[in-house]
């Protein structure tokens, strides 16, 4: 059965093959799962639901072509025009913020499955996440320096713990696009198939719920998630700085304005 929160997002509680509770939370946002306030909002009550249920595993996945295009740039574009860019940011990034540190926190084994485009802040889902399946024709792109905004969801807070700090940085400054298989390469992915949600959930159903959980625990250690969450914090800041300016606003214009041709 499916609770719908917002029509956003929705929740379903059931079963793995082998009777483990699994519970399926899925992006079902217009323009591609962008992260709107109420988006996040709504994904925060999915996890509240999670919390509640004691499911031990967890699957993240979209209803469309794409897993999520991140923040939603057209409204940052009007907050920006109105004077309230960083009023808007408020209620935006410290909330995805506290969304990928929960997931952190969690003593739930989340897994997530890619499809199309996955951007910007949404790729924070995918950092905080245990286990990842990406569809072939699914991609991870920063697109921060494009915009002009300072880069949240933990790519400078989570990733580096995952890939590294060089990786990490080349990564944001120069744009990359990562597809599937260059995700797989990085660790952040453990299969690529194009049935990913099936794929992804056969993973959880094949992984020992108390033997996960305990490397979790392990690996994000005290230490280590007071320094994500620290990161997450420095992100927050660095974001409201640089959406004010006018050369972000300008920035924002030029994306959002149709090519020619």
């Amino acid at each position: 059965m499916a609770d719908i929160i917002g029509e956003k997002v929705a929740y379903t509680e059931g079963a793995l093959p082998s009777g483990e509770i699994c519970f399926q939370i899925t992006l079902q946002a217009p323009r591609a799962n962008a992260l709107e306030p109420e988006v996040l909002g709504d994904l925060h009550a999915a996890l509240d639901a999670l919390q509640q249920s004691g499911a031990a595993k967890a699957l993240l996945r979209t209803a469309g072509r794409n897993f999520s295009s991140g923040g939603d740039v057209a409204g940052f574009y009007r907050a920006a025009q109105e004077g309230r860019a960083d009023v808007y940011a408020d209620q935006v990034v410290p909330v995805l913020q506290d969304l990928v540190m929960r997931m952190i926190d969690m003593p739930v084994l989340f897994a997530a499955a890619m499809r199309g485009a996955t951007t910007g802040g949404s790729g924070g889902l995918i950092f905080a996440s245990d286990l990842v399946v990406a569809a072939q024709d699914a991609f991870l792109q920063p697109y921060y320096g494009v915009m002009g905004f300072a880069p949240d969801g933990g790519w400078t807070a989570v990733l580096p713990e995952l890939i590294g700090a060089g990786p990490a940085q080349g990564w944001l400054h120069a744009n990359l696009r990562h597809d599937a298989d260059q995700l797989l390469a990085l660790g952040l992915v453990q299969a690529v198939d194009d049935a990913a949600e099936e794929r992804a959930l056969a993973l959880l159903d094949d992984t020992d719920a108390g033997t996960a959980l305990a490397t979790k625990a392990m690996i994000w250690t005290d230490e280590r998630r007071a320094r994500v969450r620290a990161g997450l914090d420095a992100e927050t800041a660095a974001f409201r700085r640089l959406i004010t300016r006018q050369d972000t606003l300008t920035r924002m214009a030029a994306f959002l304005t149709p090519k020619k041709g």
